[in-house]
C-alpha cells in the first residue's frame, strides 16, 4: 500500500497553492502561513522540490518560491515518487507467507496489489491544476486565517 509521508502531504498542499498562480513568487512564511505548517518542514520541502527542478527558489526582496513548468504537466505521481521512492511491494500482512508478497495462498489474494494500482492510476491522472481547483477553506480555518 502507499505510504504518504508529511513531507509529500505538504508537498502536494504547496505546489497546489503555487499552481493557483502561476508565475507568483511566495515566501516560505506566506506559504507556511496558508497551510498551517511548519516554516522549516516546508523549506526543507520546498529545497528537494528545487533540486528537482520543480520549483524555482531565490532569496532576498522580490524572492519567494514559484513553480517552474506548467502545472496541467506535472501529476501527482511524479511528486510522490520524487519524495517517496518506489512504492514498495508489501509482504502478507498476516505473516504466514513467511514474508513474501500476497499471492494465491493468501486470503487477501491480489486485493493489496490492485488498491495500490488503483492509487497509482488515479495519481498519474491527477495534475496539479486538478488540486489548485480545489477549495482552500480547510486550509485556511486550520491555518487560522480568514477568508
Amino acid at each position: 500500500m502507499l505510504n504518504i509521508s508529511e513531507a509529500t502531504s505538504l508537498a502536494f498542499h504547496a505546489l497546489a497553492v503555487l499552481a493557483r498562480e502561476p508565475g507568483r513568487r511566495r515566501s516560505n512564511t506566506e506559504l507556511a502561513a496558508s497551510l498551517g505548517a511548519s516554516e522549516a518542514h516546508l523549506a526543507k520541502v520546498l529545497s528537494r522540490l528545487a533540486r528537482a527542478g520543480l520549483v524555482l527558489s531565490s532569496r532576498g526582496r522580490g524572492g519567494g518560491v514559484a513553480l517552474t513548468g506548467e502545472a496541467s504537466r506535472i501529476s501527482l505521481w511524479q511528486v510522490y515518487e520524487l519524495l517517496e521512492g518506489p512504492p514498495e511491494v508489501r509482504a502478507c500482512l498476516a505473516g504466514p507467507q513467511g514474508g513474501r508478497p500476497c499471492g494465491p495462498d493468501c486470503i487477501l489474494g491480489d486485493l493489496l496489489h490492485s488498491v495500490q494500482e488503483q492509487v497509482r492510476d488515479k495519481f498519474e491522472q491527477t495534475y496539479l491544476t486538478d488540486l489548485a481547483a480545489a477549495p482552500l477553506d480547510g486550509l485556511r480555518a486550520r491555518a487560522g486565517a480568514t477568508a
